[in-house]
């Protein structure tokens, strides 16, 4: 299973929220021969780390490509840039944010790629999404299920679910 998390904190040019900026970078994920398998519905969070940042509006897809992984990195990353993603300073409000979280059972640490993502495990905004549409995947690394992740998650991370799936139209 290949996994893309999908976040927003600052709408885009021409859309009015980061949800409206998100949904349309998801439904433009054919542009860059990547399919929609499964998504999940959308979250809001706060910024990890804390800031005074708006929330993100967070969501999951499981998709299919013939793309390799440094491949599909590359093509995620050109697809931010598309919608206004400029990387000035880590952890600033982002127009767009595409990660490569997981590509099939591949395990990979270099210095262009690390899978699954180093800190996927670590999210409520990732994992609370990623259970909607795989709750039995399992971490390459550390053998446990999005599930089990998910539930060992400290306290904290807040975030607000909204039931209307990412890749429905009405949802965007």
């Amino acid at each position: 299973m290949i996994l893309v998390g999908i976040g927003s904190n600052v709408a885009f040019r021409g859309y009015s929220t980061p949800r409206d900026t998100a949904a349309a970078a998801l439904m433009a994920l054919p542009t860059i021969a990547v399919k929609i398998a499964a998504a999940s519905s959308w979250y809001e969070s706060e910024p990890v780390p804390a800031s005074d940042q708006p929330w993100f509006a967070n969501a999951v897809a499981a998709v299919e490509t013939t793309l390799g992984p440094e491949a599909l990195l590359a093509a995620l990353l050109a697809l931010e840039t598309r919608f206004g993603r400029v990387r000035e300073e880590r952890n600033a409000t982002r127009t767009l944010d595409l990660d490569l979280l997981g590509y099939h059972e591949i395990i990979c640490d270099t210095d262009a790629l690390v899978l699954p993502h180093p800190r996927l495990h670590e999210r409520r905004f990732v994992l609370a999404p990623l259970c909607e549409i795989a709750p039995t995947w399992r971490h390459p690394r550390l053998g446990l299920t999005a599930a089990s992740l998910l539930a060992r998650l400290p306290p904290g991370q807040p975030d607000r679910h909204h039931p209307a799936t990412a890749a429905e139209p009405s949802a965007i």
